[in-house]
């Protein structure tokens, strides 16, 4: 395709009257839906635009190809969490229920991630499990194992926890209940509103101070 063909289709995907930002971000959203609900292979661009309501060649315009698309809707859910656990690094306290607290705050306001993250991820074959591993996982979970023993090391966290197993812990018991959302609502009666999250993350938080921290 030439530079001329490009340019044509992103004058044709352009939006007159929409802002930018508020396109991309509809944008993000439909596909880290759609790519959690259905895997990255089965859901194409032209799925993503339609139930966004915009035209393929918008997608294409802001995106590039899908797998960039994929890319950018971990990349958009996830930097918030990096940054903030980067900040801890300076900061007074990591402890098990405060990195608890913020990966469960992630997930609320992303609860599609979970189930994405499991498919493209965690499963073999995942289409983003190498770039994840090494681009994005050294700055989310691995950083927290450092931080723990941080924790450890000043009295703050008990003495026969181990960071990297009480890191795996931490991020199961926060993640899993959105991963099984599908079962946990309809079986168990978990609700999932607003009232339902912030008491899971009291309850999730309690079982850590309990079970971790001194």
């Amino acid at each position: 395709m030439n530079r001329n063909t490009r340019t044509s289709e992103r004058q044709r995907g352009r939006p007159i009257d929409t802002g930018q930002q508020d396109l991309k971000a509809l944008i993000l959203a439909t596909a880290e839906e759609l790519f959690a609900e259905n895997g990255y292979a089965a859901t194409s661009i032209r799925r993503i635009a339609g139930k966004a309501g915009v035209n393929s060649a918008l997608v294409h315009y802001y995106f590039g190809d899908k797998k960039t698309l994929l890319q950018e809707v971990i990349e958009h859910s996830l930097e918030p969490l990096g940054h903030a656990i980067a900040a801890m690094r300076n900061g007074p306290e990591a402890s098990p229920n405060v990195i608890a607290r913020l990966l469960l705050s992630m997930v609320a306001e992303h609860p599609n991630i979970p189930r994405l993250l499991t498919r493209e991820v965690l499963l073999p074959g995942g289409e983003m499990q190498q770039y994840f591993t090494e681009n994005m996982a050294p700055h989310l979970g691995g950083a927290l194992p450092v931080l723990l023993n941080r924790e450890k090391s000043a009295g703050r966290m008990r003495k026969d926890c181990d960071p990297a197993i009480s890191t795996v812990l931490i991020l199961a018991v926060c993640v899993f209940p959105f991963i099984a959302r599908t079962l946990a609502e309809p079986v168990l009666g978990v609700n999932f509103d607003d009232e339902g999250i912030e008491l899971l993350k009291t309850q999730i938080t309690e079982l850590l101070q309990r079970g971790m921290s001194l």
